[in-house]
């Protein structure tokens, strides 16, 4: 029946051995043929519960009910067996493989390339209004397109219960209708459910039709999505009142310029690009998936080994590479946390020691235990990352916990110059906040920060400068006063304003 729910969770709970308290009495009820958003700050449980539904780990205690029955998933290919397919926020695909062989990795054939699996592959992508090579390798393509990938190999699996842990971080405004498109189909004509988890709120409101909250583990809000707004959601998940701006003092046109990047280009990259950020400011770069945002900050970090120009701090110009970067006192934060930027077999405060060892060592070598202590100390307790001490390895934290680690070594080590690649993607919006103050410090003690994020009107919250980005080039600057998120969204899908 439509309004019997598909699956039940009764009153779960989740104790890890470390003791961390993950879930507590969590009970709520996803509805046949309809898309349920759960929704969270960092460390609520959602990675907890989603690991549960989808057989990765058991629960302590209480029921899931799936399709009337109770039950216990063995392993992920148990739930999936039974119809649970996950997609989950950290894209788990086989980088050497091609983007077909990945879409149809658990399928039985001994084969890869009949003509069967083929038209197979391309109904797919026709279901959802997407277009890929099918024959490149995963490996190669960016963050956005992986998740792509990931969506489809869903798909192909014919689940009865979609569920997608943050399908859209990495998502461009136009990949991320074609994903809510296909969910819609998948609900309306295929009877799927799907459980939606994101942090953006927006999201949320546009696609789902009941709405569940965890806070601390616990289920706070569980109601249908035409008896709640944006407001109450916030509340809901911090526990109060927040907000995303943050005033700051204007930085003087005249203020000398701290970093300066003179035609700097890389093949079928960037093209051109001339900038210059001056000591204080946060400039941002606003552009759709594949407009070159990334390229330009890796190129700026030396990381691109191609790129061509001039990169310039306080007038003198710097070597083209990381380590000359890192000498000069520019960081970056890549997109991709996980693959670039962490170890997560180590600990916290292991992690946290890297991008400024020789402040917590004797004689620059050998590190003070109750150093390395308190700078994670000091990270867990400035970003509310929800750990149960500094010497739990990173791999264990949820994604946005493990996201605060990353960019937490950046902005609290001593650095001139920050890029940072998405620094707020799926973190929850109390986070948010934090981080924007976090750079915002920054900013006041004299750094020069770029920032790249896929959300324009984030970018417009604590920007000093936004420059628009399109086919690796710079089309447009602005100043957040005087444009708008529409504006921005205009500019960089080549329409007029």
């Amino acid at each position: 029946m439509l309004n019997q729910p598909i699956l039940s969770v009764k009153a779960v709970q989740k104790i890890y051995p470390n003791g961390t308290v993950a879930l507590r009495n969590t009970s709520f009820d996803v509805a046949c043929e309809t898309i349920h958003g759960l929704i969270g700050a960092n460390g609520a449980g959602k990675s907890t519960l989603i690991k549960i539904l989808s057989g990765v780990i058991p629960a302590s205690n209480g029921q899931i009910i799936w399709r009337g029955t109770s039950r216990m998933w063995q392993s992920p290919a148990d739930a999936s067996a039974n119809g649970i397919s996950t997609i989950h926020q950290h894209i788990p695909l086989a980088p050497t493989l091609s983007v077909r062989e990945n879409v149809f990795l658990a399928s039985a054939h001994p084969w890869r390339n009949s003509r069967s699996e083929r038209e197979r592959f391309e109904q797919l992508l026709a279901s959802i209004g997407y277009s890929i090579d099918p024959d490149i390798l995963v490996g190669d393509l960016p963050i956005g397109q992986r998740q792509m990938v990931s969506i489809l190999q869903a798909l192909a699996s014919e689940a009865r219960l979609l569920i997608m842990d943050e399908p859209t971080a990495s998502l461009s405004e136009h990949e991320r209708s074609v994903v809510f498109d296909a969910i819609r189909r998948l609900r309306d004509n295929h009877g799927t459910s799907v459980l939606f988890i994101s942090h953006f709120l927006d999201e949320i409101m546009e696609l789902c039709q009941h709405v569940t909250v965890l806070r601390d583990g616990v289920v706070v809000l569980d109601q249908p999505r035409d008896q709640i707004d944006e407001r109450k959601l916030v509340v809901a998940i911090v526990g109060k009142e927040t907000s995303l701006e943050v005033k700051r003092p204007t930085v003087s046109r005249d203020t000398l310029p701290l970093l300066e990047v003179h035609e700097l280009a890389s093949p079928d990259r960037i093209d051109g690009v001339d900038l210059l950020v001056r000591a204080g400011e946060i400039v941002g770069l606003a552009g759709l998936f594949g407009s070159g945002r990334s390229e330009i900050l890796h190129a700026i970090y030396g990381a691109d080994t191609r790129a061509t120009g001039t990169v310039k701090i306080d007038g003198r110009p710097i070597g083209r590479s990381i380590p000359a970067a890192l000498a000069a006192g520019i960081v970056l934060v890549p997109e991709d946390r996980i693959q670039q930027a962490l170890f997560v077999n180590e600990s916290i405060r292991w992690n946290a020691s890297l991008p400024n060892s020789r402040a917590i060592c004797t004689m620059n070598v050998l590190p003070v235990a109750r150093k390395e202590k308190r700078r994670a100390d000091d990270i867990i307790s400035t970003f509310s990352v929800v750990a149960a001490n500094s010497d739990i390895a990173v791999g264990e934290l949820s994604g946005g916990n493990a996201q605060k680690i990353a960019l937490s070594r950046a902005i609290t080590a001593d650095w001139r110059v920050l890029l940072l690649d998405e620094p707020t993607a799926g973190v929850d919006i109390g986070a948010k906040a934090d981080i924007h103050r976090a750079i915002a410090a920054l900013a006041a003690a004299g750094a020069a920060v770029i920032v790249a994020i896929s959300d324009f009107e984030e970018l417009l919250a604590f920007c000093d400068r936004v420059f628009v980005i399109a086919s690796g080039r710079i089309i447009a600057e602005r100043r957040p006063a005087n444009t708008t998120e529409h504006e921005l969204t205009a500019l960089a899908g080549g329409l007029t304003a």
